[in-house]
């Protein structure tokens, strides 16, 4: 389908999600940059810098059905905007902490305080972004949206470590949190002027409207008019949601591929460093080159994702077949245990996080903006998102006591491998045809059938 003399407004949206996931990434991130500063400066052991730590992931896991729920009660521009600017503020007042700890106490109460409520505030930001793909994007074009918001994180490694680094070590660790607060007061300022529902947003042409329309996008869902007329979600609804077959296979899914995500971002260094020999200064420029192939392949997977809808496919196997290669392909990463050169482990670790980028890109947010049931998108992202950073709580620890367990590091590449394997087969043998829960398939809400072929 081609649009002419369309303006492109979707566009420009997804730029602007984008910009606000990499900033959420950036901002949970830069305590690890940041942390053996602060553990010097306060005196931290290693087990209560851990503490801090880990104290945004219980409380992102904890915030997720609760900023669902807002958001199918609110709207998406109403949260996200609020969540963004306290988020902001959160991470520019963990850079006041020494202004007001008088001792070892009282900072520890003040960054678990400030953390944990960094967690809860973000919680919803990614099921709004995914409630904004179904909202802006035709189906045809929801692989790609979601692809590029879910690569935010390879984004917020790319840019925001290196610059963290020399602001700690040019000015001093508050100054990554100043900056990053201030960018985020910045972009909440950008958010209300430039978000708008499809019908009331003064760039988009009747032509761009239609072409979402008739492409399969939902552009009432966040409509004043019709959440005043939508009844409260019910309990048939939870339960469709917490009982659908096909939705767990993709929360397991989900799953799964944070789980890669957290052995990258905390294990995977501490291993180049351990097992493989290397400096903590080569182990951080080793880390870049899997980050960009993991971004490169969350592009590729939205792209051949689309690209499979729009020549016949069916949006199951559109959907599913890049999901399963690419986690097979994750799945090489248990080969570095046996490579016999540094060159060969930064090698497979590449191709592996290319295969899941592909995976997350074609098979995770994508899935979900296709099957939510209209009246719980909000909510169906929220238990999407929640089981799957469950893993960030579980992988890190799980992978620690292999270690310790094993005195090495080869069951814990293995345990992370299986994740791969059981998430493909949770795809291919268990999780059936894509359909939004309620009934209608996505193929229904365009008002035309694909070719027998692609079904």
């Amino acid at each position: 389908m081609t649009v002419k003399n369309s303006s492109h407004v979707r566009v420009w949206i997804l730029m602007l999600i984008l910009s606000l996931s990499v900033i959420a990434y950036a901002d949970r991130s830069i305590l690890s940059i940041a942390g053996g500063a602060i553990k010097d400066e306060f005196g931290l052991s290693p087990l209560q810098l851990g503490f801090v730590l880990s104290a945004f992931s219980w409380a992102y896991v904890l915030g997720q059905i609760p900023g669902g729920l807002f958001l199918d009660r609110f709207g998406t521009k109403k949260v996200y905007g609020v969540t963004l600017v306290l988020w902001s503020l959160s991470t520019l007042a963990m850079g006041f902490v020494g202004e007001f700890a008088t001792g070892i106490t009282s900072a520890l109460v003040i960054m678990f305080t400030l953390r944990f409520a960094l967690g809860l505030i973000e919680a919803p930001s990614f099921p709004a972004n995914a409630r904004i793909a179904i909202m802006w994007f035709p189906k045809a074009e929801r692989g790609r949206a979601s692809s590029l918001f879910a690569s935010s994180q390879y984004f917020a490694v790319g840019i925001f470590s290196p610059l963290s680094g020399w602001l700690v070590s040019e000015f001093g660790w508050p100054w990554p949190f100043f900056v990053l607060g201030v960018i985020g007061i910045v972009a909440f300022c950008a958010w209300l002027w430039y978000m708008q529902e499809p019908r009331q947003h003064r760039g988009v042409t009747p032509h761009e409207l239609n072409y979402i329309v008739e492409g399969g996008g939902l552009i009432d869902i966040d409509s004043a008019v019709q959440r005043k007329d939508k009844s409260r979600l019910s309990r048939e609804t939870f339960h469709k949601l917490l009982t659908n077959r096909m939705l767990w296979c993709a929360y397991i899914g989900q799953y799964c591929t944070i789980a890669l995500s957290y052995f990258f971002i905390t294990w995977f260094p501490v291993y180049l460093v351990q097992a493989r020999g290397m400096d903590i200064l080569h182990a951080g420029f080793a880390t870049v080159a899997p980050a960009l192939f993991g971004f490169a392949g969350g592009i590729s997977g939205g792209i051949i994702s689309d690209y499979l809808i729009r020549t016949g496919w069916s949006v199951s196997w559109a959907r599913k077949t890049p999901y399963i290669v690419g986690m097979l392909m994750a799945a090489t990463l248990i080969a570095a245990a046996v490579a016999n050169s540094n060159f060969w482990v930064i090698a497979i670790m590449s191709f592996a996080f290319y295969g899941k980028g592909i995976a997350a890109g074609a098979g995770t947010w994508a899935i979900i903006s296709d099957t939510a049931p209209k009246e719980a998108v909000g909510l169906a992202g929220a238990i999407f998102n929640c089981v799957g950073n469950i893993a960030g709580i579980v992988t890190p620890i799980i992978f620690g006591y292999l270690v310790a367990l094993t005195g090495g590091y080869s069951v814990g590449l293995v345990f992370v491998g299986a994740h791969c394997v059981v998430a493909a087969a949770c795809f291919l043998f268990i999780m059936g045809p894509i359909v939004r829960v309620g009934g209608e398939t996505p193929e229904d809400e365009v008002g035309y059938q694909l070719p027998q072929r692609a079904r």
